[in-house]
């Protein structure tokens, strides 16, 4: 097994559409043997969707897992000095959630998270997956893809004509990305050639 034993944060944001490709992806982790500790920001813990219901993703998630959901900036800080992970992962990590990060907001329990879990030195992954990442969030991505300990799951434009400034990580590659992450390396290529996801 590649991660047994390794603790990792999983993290949750709002690109309601790909909620669902991540859960394969959990479940790729757990059978490599990594311990998942999830976390929910206030909008995937809240909202009812048309892709599911915020109770019934949940459920799933805690599941997988085998634990409860975070959900609340209180339960997350401790990620920080006491709940140590080996590697944290936002999946998929939203336009929002991203422009916060390069910024030092911390208004959500992912966020806290990952802040927490920054101050240790330790890998944080992000799965982008924003309408805006080539629009207003390109200098945020700038940003991010030059900061300490940040990594990036592979992503492309998801759909270039209809929507250009859009880039969405290719899910299926978290696992590989998450073993580069945790020798502090990022995989490459870090653009892919477009795929339909």
């Amino acid at each position: 097994m590649l991660l047994k034993g390794i603790k990792i944060g999983i993290c949750f944001t709002g690109s309601f559409c790909t909620l669902e490709s991540v859960l394969p992806q959990m479940i790729k982790l757990k059978e490599e043997g990594a311990e998942l500790y999830p976390v929910f920001s206030y909008a995937v813990a809240s909202t009812d969707t048309r892709f599911t219901t915020a109770e019934d993703f949940r459920e799933k998630v805690e599941r997988i897992s085998n634990r409860k959901v975070i959900d609340s900036i209180v339960d997350a800080e401790p990620f920080g000095p006491i709940n140590k992970m080996d590697l944290m992962i936002i999946a998929p990590c939203t336009g929002n959630t991203l422009a916060k990060l390069v910024n030092s907001i911390t208004d959500t329990p992912v966020l806290m998270a990952a802040k927490a879990h920054l101050r240790n030195q330790r890998p944080l992954l992000l799965a982008i997956a924003t309408n805006d990442a080539l629009g207003n969030n390109a200098k945020n991505m700038g940003l991010a893809l030059n900061m300490k300990n940040v990594y990036f799951v592979p992503f492309c434009q998801d759909d270039p004509l209809n929507k250009p400034n859009s880039l969405v990580a290719d899910m299926e590659k978290i696992l590989d990305a998450s073993l580069m992450a945790l020798k502090k390396k990022q995989i490459h290529p870090v653009i892919i050639q477009e795929k339909r996801l």
